[in-house]
């Protein structure tokens, strides 16, 4: 067989020279082009909420594509972007009154930082520093990169990175050093904004922190008049067990960011949604004071036609009861391994469960990642470690069936790696 010419992302093809086709997806499994099927445990990177082609997404899409596929949006509107904005506004945070569409996580971060930055350019104030928590990931553009944690993920593109105050990570039941850190920077007058990911970062390592710590850090940043940005590319629509994780803290951000379940995860939209005054203060006949940012695909029909049967998903199917399940689930497969020495630091938040692999090498590169994931897919399993951090985070639709076998294989995999 011919190699393929793609370049996988996220892949050193020097170790990973072989990609697994896959031919079709249903519920929370893939099959592949041998037959093989192999439970989504990853929900293919996050994005997949109710499970693969859930049908009333799908036929929407398909419904749109026979009527307007696409549309330049600097000028023009159509329906389904509009009901996904109306859509939203309803389920936010209050005080959010503005809804600007782009593509990707990636995309609508770098959006909200410019939308910061604007604004205090705007009103003809000099705040032009960002601040963001130690270990965040905010995507893989050059704005988002520098947000983000600074290491192997973009060591390479240091050059082109600006630089942002860093605020520790709020550890379990000791985030005082992250409160005095975020007070001693705010109050120097020059921070536009502080950016972080509510109750969860990520790509960091799926590291948790408390609802009481996400309120306190927007009560010092609203005390400096400091903009709170609220990156929920991955925690919105349901992974922390409410629709927003923000909603766990009570707090309003200034701008929050959604991409990844938007769309149920079928197809790429993102969204970034302002109050009003961030929003006025680019409203201007002088046209300087536009805001500059745009792609050719902004607010595509068809994604946005995935996105308003999403919303219509959400208000008519009981879509937080199969959350609640899927985390009492979770929770009793974790509860299985907390005397398994194996494992440690066993947590969970909503739908996400995390632990690390015992006494094994930290950080990214990791080698027991690689070879973890290559057992589990022998076995019909899709997870992709953080180095030794092992996450489940699947669709919404798995069953208690399907999970436990997810952590049987886990559990004959890491015995086969540990050997």
């Amino acid at each position: 067989m011919t190699a393929s010419p793609i370049w996988h992302p996220f892949t050193q093809h020097a170790l990973e020279p072989d990609m697994r086709r896959i031919r079709a997806a249903e519920g929370a499994w893939l099959e592949a082009d041998d037959g093989q099927r192999i439970f989504d445990g990853v929900s293919s990177w996050w994005v997949i909420t109710h499970g693969h082609r859930y049908p009333k997404i799908i036929a929407s899409m398909r419904e749109q594509a026979e009527a307007l596929d696409q549309v330049i949006f600097a000028g023009f509107t159509h329906a389904p972007a509009e009901a996904v904005a109306a859509g939203l506004l309803k389920i936010v945070p209050p005080g959010l009154s503005h809804v600007f569409f782009s593509d990707s996580g990636s995309t609508s971060v770098e959006v909200a930082l410019k939308m910061a930055l604007g604004y205090w350019k705007n009103i003809g104030a000099k705040r032009t520093r960002i601040l963001a928590l130690e270990h965040g990931y905010h995507g893989d553009t050059i704005g988002t990169m520098s947000a983000g944690a600074r290491g192997v993920f973009n060591a390479a593109y240091e050059p082109l990175l600006f630089e942002v105050g860093r605020i520790p990570y709020p550890k379990p039941h000791h985030a005082q050093p992250t409160f005095d850190a975020l007070e001693i920077a705010c109050r120097k007058g020059d921070v536009a904004a502080f950016i972080c990911e509510p109750l969860v970062l990520g790509a960091g390592g799926m590291l948790f922190y408390d609802a009481d710590t996400l309120k306190e850090m927007h009560r010092i940043c609203k005390a400096h008049d400091v903009l709170f940005i609220a990156d929920e590319v991955m925690t919105c629509f349901g992974r922390t067990g409410t629709v927003f994780a923000c909603e766990q803290a009570g707090i309003s951000p200034d701008i929050l960011c959604v991409a990844k379940g938007l769309t149920g995860g079928s197809i790429p939209l993102a969204v970034t949604l302002s109050t009003t005054a961030i929003y006025d203060a680019h409203l201007s006949k002088d046209r300087s004071r536009t805001f500059f940012h745009s792609s050719s695909y902004t607010a595509n029909p068809i994604a946005c036609a995935a996105a308003a049967a999403n919303l219509e998903i959400w208000r008519t199917e009981p879509v937080l009861e199969r959350i609640l399940a899927l985390s009492q689930n979770q929770a009793l497969c974790l509860n299985e391994l907390q005397t398994d020495p194996r494992f440690a630091s066993l947590r969970q938040l909503g739908t996400i469960s995390a632990f690390e692999l015992a006494d094994l090498q930290p950080g990214y590169l990791a080698d027991v990642a690689l070879k973890l994931r290559a057992r589990l897919l022998e076995r019909g399993v899709l997870l992709r470690p953080l180095g030794s951090t092992v996450y489940i985070m699947p669709p919404y639709c798995t069953t208690k069936d399907e999970l436990r076998f997810v952590y049987n294989a886990l559990s004959e995999a890491v015995d086969e790696v540990l050997a």
